[in-house]
């Protein structure tokens, strides 16, 4: 007999993940660009030199990774699409470099510069970190969910509710309900942006912690560090506020630079989206190093060895690739406008975007049917049933060639 709490659990849905890999598939966020050659070498590297390195647990502090994550997140300012080669090469990958070559539903393969390997990257002037981010700011986990998991555990508490905004991540309500914490959900401003004034007034009135995707999902629009800093400003200080960065290299502004600022600041990234890893698992955050401790006592409370040996040498290896992460990063994002354009052009509305993907509705045509003869066409993309964003369709921004074959899916919609 099960225990009764898990009749109170609500699971995530994720997006659909169909066997049938005839389908392109643009409903789950996921980077249509594979890792570097150099994180595949490094992967079989390992396994031929030391087979038996399978049989033996990993480093429990992932200490060479979180040394890794540290570097690059030095090297590149947190937002990799505003990051340029030092060495001032071209694209590491041309858009339409194999892309063109290969079937439109097939991921784009990779093409390897030199420089994507060993050159480093140079921060946009507005990303550069003020400061070093140092290992002990890193914890590392089994993708940013299970590092959510431990944060939520870590810092929230059933004597109080968490704040955050009624449109965004769904696990945060998931992992809400799974340790008994309360949740207020406060409504989105008319432009569906936060309505970060609502929320400060609830965080107000419950002495309470703040949650947020920036920039946030499904909209995909982003607040500026700018005006993070003063929403943080604004919060109840003896709290500890949590800021979503998982899309965040795709055009948005890291906050990563408040940590100077911000001792009750916690910031989740993940490899997932701009990294190519959502296969891989691998999540971190960057905090003042009190926070990592807490965090760490209530991981070695749970599983001492959350990330596994291939992902630390994977992550090792990507985290040494910049320049090539960087140029994918630029090519999401170039391509996610001009399909925001199309889409306007044809009719659409389209919230701003700063992430890898876009939220548009079409009024003459209901979110279902769009979404049903999307994927008649052979295409996936995600509808919600969320009463308030039910109208609207969120789309990855895959590959230049499979972007076409949306943009004629699209155009016999009526």
């Amino acid at each position: 007999m099960q225990a009764q709490r898990v009749l109170n659990l609500n699971p995530y849905k994720p997006g659909e993940q169909p066997t049938d890999r005839t389908y392109i598939k643009l409903n789950a966020n996921e980077n249509p660009y594979p890792p570097p050659p150099a994180v595949v070498e490094a992967l079989v590297n390992k396994l031929s030199a030391s087979p038996l390195t399978l049989a033996r647990y990993p480093d429990p502090d992932a200490s060479a990774l979180r040394n890794a994550i540290a570097a690059f997140l030095n090297e590149t300012g947190g937002v990799l699409c505003r990051a340029t080669a030092a060495c001032g090469a071209d694209s590491a990958c041309e858009a339409d470099c194999a892309c063109e070559l290969n079937s439109a539903r097939e991921s784009c393969s990779a093409c390897e510069a030199d420089y994507a390997r060993a050159a480093p990257c140079v921060p946009s002037a507005r990303d550069a970190i003020p400061f070093t981010v140092t290992p002990d700011m890193i914890f590392t986990g089994n993708g940013s969910d299970e590092v959510l998991s431990f944060v939520f555990y870590s810092f929230f508490d059933s004597d109080r509710p968490l704040i955050q905004p009624e449109h965004t991540y769904s696990f945060y309500p998931v992992y809400a309900g799974y340790y008994g914490i309360p949740l207020v959900k406060v409504p989105l401003a008319p432009d569906y942006s936060l309505d970060t004034d609502a929320m400060l007034a609830a965080a107000a009135e419950h002495d309470a912690s703040l949650i947020f995707a920036n920039p946030n999902a499904p909209t995909g629009i982003g607040m500026s560090r700018d005006e993070v800093r003063a929403f943080l400003n604004a919060a109840p200080k003896d709290r500890v506020h949590v800021v979503d960065e998982a899309y965040v290299d795709f055009g948005g502004e890291s906050c990563i630079p408040l940590l100077a600022e911000f001792g009750n600041l916690v910031i989740v990234r993940t490899f997932s989206k701009s990294l190519s890893f959502a296969g891989m698992r691998l999540g971190y955050i960057v905090a003042n190093p009190d926070l990592i401790r807490i965090v760490t006592r209530v991981k070695d409370s749970f599983n001492h060895f959350p990330v596994d040996t291939l992902a630390l040498t994977a992550g090792i290896a990507a985290c040494a690739s910049a320049a090539y992460y960087a140029d994918c990063a630029r090519k999401i994002a170039d391509e996610r406008d001009a399909f925001a354009s199309f889409l306007r052009e044809n009719g659409w509305f389209v919230l701003p975007s700063q992430t890898n993907f876009v939220l548009a509705r079409k009024d003459s045509v209901s979110g279902k049917r769009a979404y049903e003869q999307i994927k008649r066409n052979g295409i996936l993309v995600r509808r919600f049933d969320t009463p308030g964003v039910e109208s609207f369709l969120r789309i990855t921004i895959g590959t230049p060639a499979q972007m076409r074959a949306l943009r004629t899916a699209i155009g016999d919609l009526q």
